[in-house]
């Protein structure tokens, strides 16, 4: 499998939202990566279903829906839309977990558990096999523009290591801070997809941003 790479809607000009995604509908960007914050269990709030359903309108990318929202099962409905490939809920914002990841699997759409940089793998470690997609997060959640968190490196290569030695499936992606310094590093760790939103959309060709960003993962 080619790694991928998903720019982050967070750090796109809302101003100008429909030119920032069709710019991207253009690129060679896998998917785009949505953060959905209530301003609960994040100390941010970013936008909700119905900026969700316009993305889902106006992107030939499927969505990449990153619930930074407490007790999620509540809300997993509002974000399935044809192009949704897949909805991440946090491990820390619930003690529903395999209930929720289960429910998301049952419409249809990939499942993603992310953790916070202060999470250890080991506590993750029994749902692994219940989802598709895992997600370090690389910066402490809820604002875009972070410095990337060294110690990401380390828990990289914990989870490529469990999850080899458990012969699955599941994908890693990284979060938060992806730029030029540490992409080819983290891709070489065995990240599969990076998430990456100044470094794109604040550069003068987005585009060739990305493009660059995915060949660094076939060196």
């Amino acid at each position: 499998m080619i790694p991928k790479v998903a720019p982050s809607v967070l750090s796109a000009d809302f101003g100008e939202l429909n030119k920032e995604i069709q710019l991207i509908n253009k690129s060679s960007a896998y998917s785009i990566h949505v953060d959905v914050m209530d301003g609960v269990f994040v100390p941010n709030i970013s936008f909700g279903q119905p900026i969700v359903k316009t993305l889902s309108l106006i992107s030939n990318k499927p969505l990449d829906v990153h619930l930074m929202i407490v007790d999620p099962i509540k809300f997993i409905d509002e974000f399935v839309f044809d192009n949704t490939l897949n909805i991440t809920i946090h491990y820390e914002s619930t003690n529903k977990i395999e209930e929720t990841l289960d429910y998301i699997k049952s419409k249809n759409i990939k499942s993603g558990l992310a953790i916070k940089p202060n999470t250890e793998i080991d506590e993750i470690e029994s749902y692994i096999q219940k989802v598709d997609i895992l997600c370090l997060m690389s910066v402490n959640p809820g604002f875009s523009g972070q410095n990337f968190i060294e110690n990401t490196y380390t828990k990289l290569k914990q989870l490529r290591k469990l999850i080899e030695k458990k012969k699955l499936s599941t994908l890693i992606q990284i979060d938060g801070g992806v730029n030029n310094t540490n992409a080819k590093k983290l891709f070489k760790l065995g990240a599969d997809i990076l998430v990456s939103g100044n470094y794109i959309f604040k550069s003068a060709n987005p585009n060739k941003v990305i493009e660059y960003l995915n060949n660094l993962s076939r060196n």
